[in-house]
């Protein structure tokens, strides 16, 4: 009996102890920032001007409310401004009416989803405004 005692005792202690080395995990990962799904090179296809070019889009360091550069945006070229947007979760957003390359006021937001963002946009050229729908699919 002692020795029926003497076992139940022994497991009862392995017990408590393997249960009081167990942590919790924190179920909630730690908040990443969306721009990084953003940043990167991109080559992008415009159905309307059937042009291929490629983008480069970088986090602004300095920004605290999800900003990003977008180099050569509209294929302005590699001379002009970049273009500025806000990332908010999964939407990439322009300025709101900011002047890239010579002098084209641009504006829209696109939709990132896994390696692909679709973003339509306008640009006014000063003659016309046109409505671009771009792909951009990740490098």
């Amino acid at each position: 009996m002692k020795q029926i005692i003497s076992y139940t005792i022994t497991i009862l202690m392995l017990l408590v102890l393997g249960f009081s080395s167990c942590t919790d995990l924190d179920p909630t990962p730690a908040p990443t920032d969306p721009r990084q799904a953003f940043a990167g090179v991109w080559s992008v296809t415009e159905t309307e001007t059937r042009l291929t070019y490629e983008v480069s889009i970088e986090i602004d360091p300095q920004s605290q409310n999800g900003g990003v550069y977008i180099y050569n945006f509209a294929n302005a070229g590699s001379s002009s401004n970049p273009a500025y947007a806000f990332v908010s979760g999964t939407t990439v957003s322009l300025e709101v009416n900011q002047v890239i390359g010579d002098g084209w006021i641009i504006n829209g937001s696109g939709i990132i989803s896994g390696s692909r963002i679709n973003w339509p946009y306008t640009l006014n050229d000063g003659a016309n405004l046109h409505h671009i729908s771009a792909v951009y699919s990740k490098i």
